[in-house]
Formats: structure tokens, sequence, C-alpha cells
């Protein structure tokens, strides 16, 4: 049994129907709901909301699914969009996918296209777990180096050159190239680039 899950969002209970056998044909859960504000109801909970991909109509009675968007952004909610739309709906499926949407499926659609827009929700979803997964890696690792060294990779990612750090820091290059060796052993690391990538994925601004 797939465990990935699709929430259905749609105010037509035929189309939900529809959905829900489509998806559950190719071995994914499903969860639906009559309307934006019952998905809301749920992702307000101390639960909140099971991750998946959001399904959703564009025109639906009370919230529409652009709105649904805005609010699950606000509440922090950063799971994977695709709108359902019609040919008059394009100009507001932009606007979705502008505030957050992966994609948008134009009616009438196909049984292939909604089974491939829902495929590349996921397939983003996992891209978007590998990047959180090397983020807490590479914080973990310069979370290991020291006060001094720390400042050291913060220059190296601003692209400085030694002898710039050591005029800034107020130390010798020697002392630089030192502290670079040890930052270096730390992270794990054999080479510069592997290094300033390390501490971009930790959040070291090239800026400073």
């Amino acid at each position: 049994m797939n465990t990935l899950l699709v929430h259905v969002v749609d105010d037509d209970e035929a189309v939900r129907r529809s959905l829900a056998m489509l998806l559950d044909s190719m071995h994914y859960r499903v969860a639906t709901y009559p309307s934006a504000e019952a998905l809301l109801t749920i992702a307000a909970t101390p639960e909140g909301l099971e991750a998946g991909c959001i399904l959703v109509d564009v025109r639906m009675e009370g919230m529409d699914g652009l709105s649904l968007i805005e609010a699950l952004r606000r509440q922090g909610v950063g799971l994977p969009v695709v709108v359902v739309t019609g040919h008059a709906d394009v100009p507001l499926a932009v606007r979705a996918m502008r505030a957050g949407a992966m994609d948008f499926v134009e009616k009438p659609y196909s049984e292939e296209r909604i089974l491939e827009a829902v495929g590349a929700a996921f397939g983003a979803m996992r891209v978007v777990d590998q990047r959180r997964v090397l983020e807490l890696q590479s914080e973990a690792r310069v979370a290991s180096l020291s006060p001094r060294e720390s400042e050291v990779l913060a220059a190296l990612v601003a692209g400085k050159a030694n002898k710039v750090i050591g005029f800034e820091l107020g130390i010798s290059p020697r002392t630089v190239e030192v502290h670079r060796a040890n930052l270096m052993e730390k992270l794990g690391v054999r080479s510069l680039p592997e290094a300033v990538r390390i501490g971009l994925a930790a959040g070291i601004s090239p800026g400073g």
C-alpha cells in the first residue's frame, strides 16, 4: 500500500468521489474535503495536516482555492498544491501559482494529467525533504566549529582570500590557514568548495 496521501478539496461530491477512485486505483491514500474551510479546520488542529500533497479546485463555494493556498502559507503549511481550473480560470490559476501552488490542471483533464501532476508534487516533496536533511546535517557540522572557525568559514563563504580574512579578523594569514584546515577537518571535507557548500546549506549568507 502506498503511504503517500493526497488531500482532495472540491465542493462537488461527484468530483471528489471520482478523484478518490482514480487515486486509490494507483494506491495513493486519499482524504477528501467538501470545502477549503474543512481542510483548514484540520490544519489548525494540534496534530495539523498529515504530510502529503493537496489537489484543490480553484472555484468553490465559500473560500476558493487561491484563498486556501494563501491561508495555508500563513499557517506555515508547506505541502505542495496542485490546482484544478476551468479554461476561463487560467489567470486565477496563475495567481495561485504565484501564491505557492506548484502546478495547475485545466478542465477537462485526463486521468493521466491528474496523475502526472500528483506524481510531480510528491517528487518535489522528496527534493525538499532531501534538502532539509542536508541542512540539518550541515547545521550540526557547523555547530561543532569554534567561534573563530565559524568566522573564518563565513568569510570563505563570502569569497574572501586568506589575507583579507586575516586583516578583518586581526590575525595572520598563516593563522587563517590553520583555522581553515581545522574547520575543514571538523566539517569532514577535503576541498574549499565542499566547505562552502556546507556553510551555505547551514544558512551562512555570502553577504555576511
